[in-house]
C-alpha cells in the first residue's frame, strides 16, 4: 500500500484563488516540505493536522492532497480502521477507513471534495480493499458550511455516492448513537468472497 511503489495521480483545477493541484498518493516527504492553510482544523490544529497526515503517508496508510501555492487546502486520509473499531477485526487486513476529508473553508463550494475524491478512487488499489467511511455528525462543520444536519448529511451522502459508496446498515454502537450518523462503504473489484463475507458479518455483531 506504500506510495512509494505507485504512480501519483494528479489533476489541475482553476479556480478565484488561482491553480489547485489535486494529487495522490502524497508522499510523507512532500507533505513535510508543504504548509498548510489554517482553516484545516476540524479534527486538530492545522499543524498538528499536517504531522498528522505525515505520519500516516509514512506509515499504512495514504493521503491525497489539493495544493495552491506549495499550501494543502484540502486533503483525504485514509488508514487501517483504528484497534478499537470492530472493523478491525477481519481476518484478512483489506478494510481501509476513509478516516478524513476536509477542505479549508476559503477554498470551498468548488467542488475540491468532489475532485479529491475522484482522484483517490482512480488509484486501481481502491479495487484491492473494502473502502469505509464512518460518518459521525458531530464532526460535521455545520456552522461553517451554514448547512442543517440533515442537508450537510445529504451533501457526504452525494460526495460518496459519487464514487461508488453506498450505505450500509449495522449495529455499530457509535454510528446508532445519532440518526444522521452512517456508514458508508465501496467494495473493490478484487476483494475476495471471503473477505467480504468477513466484513459483512462484523456490520452486526449484537443480534
Amino acid at each position: 500500500m506504500s506510495p512509494a511503489n505507485r504512480p501519483v495521480i494528479s489533476k489541475v483545477a482553476n479556480s478565484d484563488k488561482g491553480i489547485i493541484t489535486v494529487e495522490g498518493p502524497t508522499a510523507s516527504e512532500k507533505i513535510s516540505n508543504y504548509g498548510i492553510n489554517d482553516g484545516l482544523r476540524a479534527f486538530r490544529p492545522a499543524w498538528r493536522q499536517k504531522e498528522a497526515l505525515v505520519e500516516i503517508a509514512a506509515d499504512d496508510g495514504w493521503i491525497v492532497t489539493a495544493i495552491n501555492q506549495n499550501i494543502i487546502v484540502g486533503y483525504i486520509a485514509f488508514h487501517p480502521p483504528g484497534e478499537f473499531e470492530r472493523w478491525s477485526e477481519a481476518a484478512n487486513p483489506k478494510i481501509l477507513e476513509l478516516g478524513a476529508i476536509e477542505v479549508a473553508p476559503d477554498f470551498r463550494n468548488i467542488r475540491l471534495g468532489k475532485e479529491m475524491m475522484q482522484v483517490a478512487f482512480t488509484d486501481p488499489i481502491i479495487e484491492n480493499y473494502i473502502i469505509i467511511s464512518t460518518e459521525y455528525c458531530w464532526h460535521w462543520d455545520l456552522e461553517g458550511t451554514r448547512l442543517g444536519l440533515w442537508e450537510y448529511r445529504n451533501m457526504m451522502t452525494r460526495l460518496m455516492q459519487s464514487v461508488g459508496m453506498v450505505k450500509m446498515d449495522t449495529d455499530d454502537p457509535e454510528i446508532g448513537y445519532h440518526p444522521a450518523n452512517m456508514l458508508m462503504v465501496r467494495i473493490g473489484s478484487k476483494v475476495s468472497p471471503e473477505d467480504i463475507a468477513a466484513f459483512h458479518a462484523l456490520l452486526f455483531k449484537n443480534i
